[in-house]
């Protein structure tokens, strides 16, 4: 046993895994410099922001390689994407609580087909919040979500196919257009802006649907998803509140380039693992909370519903 292992062991060269290597080089300038990646015409640059916490899995794919092929030159290679993803998302593992909060909010896209409303009103209420803001609300399903919320939440407003609880009294609510070109269906409604009294002042929220985004043999389409998120972020640009909430399903992470229309207006939400999609294997969190004039301190996900997303719960502190 010791012969072999001494064996394998002096089987290790500098000269073999050269290609291995490189591929471990690129992985990292593709951690790193993503925002270089083109976006153009497949949206390959979204794509790649859409699971970048993901290609972290070039690094036990190359080690194996690496093991197997005894490469020095591929095992010291591999320091490269092992700090780059260090450097991106390792101080994510060490998060903790972000801190004290003023309150909580809950984001979650409910479904259309969701079976059980009530009980998914009731999971949301679990976290607590004072805001909730829900999408793909369906006429058949709208009083369920309005009976079992009501108790606690007497305040809302429903536009189209989303909707907004509050325990704070709302004015001022207003559909937002948020439809792109590509769609033509004049009843097309995922948008709404209303103002919530709060105890901190008047606060401008904001609960949205953007477009889906799909895999498409000529690439990632996401068109109708960025220009939704530019007229979204031409909204937020006018807003006229200081205090500003955003809550809602992006079909994109805060990464994702497409979404720059919106997240050039608000504070970066922390860095999170906090997937909401797809419920059975959560890769990406394409639900969405952010703020302005105020900081979300932290973000996770509440128990499963009948939808295919996992809700959302942040907390939000305002600023003195």
């Amino acid at each position: 046993m010791r012969e072999a292992a001494d064996r394998w062991l002096r089987g290790w060269t500098w000269a073999r895994g050269r290609v291995l290597a490189a591929l471990a080089a690129t992985s990292a300038v593709l951690m790193v410099f993503h925002s270089a990646v083109p976006n153009t015409g497949a949206h390959l640059g979204s794509l790649v922001e859409a699971f970048l916490p993901w290609t972290g899995l070039a690094v036990p794919v190359l080690l194996a390689a690496a093991l197997l092929r005894r490469s020095a030159t591929a095992l010291v290679a591999l320091l490269l994407p092992v700090a780059a993803w260090t450097y991106l998302f390792g101080g994510t593992l060490l998060a903790g609580d972000g801190g004290a909060h003023d309150i909580t909010v809950v984001q979650h896209n409910v479904s259309d087909v969701n079976t059980d409303p009530a009980d998914t009103a009731r999971a949301l209420m679990e976290a607590g919040p004072e805001l909730i803001a829900l999408e793909e609300l369906t006429p058949a399903a709208l009083p369920l979500y309005e009976k079992t919320l009501a108790p606690v939440y007497p305040y809302h407003a429903v536009e189209g196919t989303v909707g907004l609880w509050s325990t704070y009294p709302l004015s001022d609510v207003t559909h937002l257009d948020i439809r792109p070109p590509g769609i033509t269906d004049t009843g097309w409604n995922r948008g709404l802006r209303a103002t919530a009294r709060t105890p901190w002042g008047e606060t401008a929220v904001y609960a949205v649907h953007l477009p889906s985004v799909r895999f498409r043999p000529t690439g990632f389409a996401s068109g109708n998803r960025d220009d939704s998120a530019g007229l979204l972020g031409e909204a937020l640009a006018a807003e006229k509140l200081e205090r500003v909430i955003v809550l809602g399903d992006f079909n994109g992470t805060a990464d994702d380039r497409g979404l720059a229309p919106v997240t050039s207006h608000m504070t970066a939400p922390p860095g999170d693992f906090a997937f909401s999609w797809p419920k059975t294997f959560p890769v990406a969190r394409i639900d969405q909370v952010m703020a302005r004039a105020a900081t979300v301190t932290d973000i996770r996900t509440l128990r499963a519903t009948g939808s295919d997303h996992l809700p959302i719960a942040a907390g939000i502190r305002f600023a003195s």
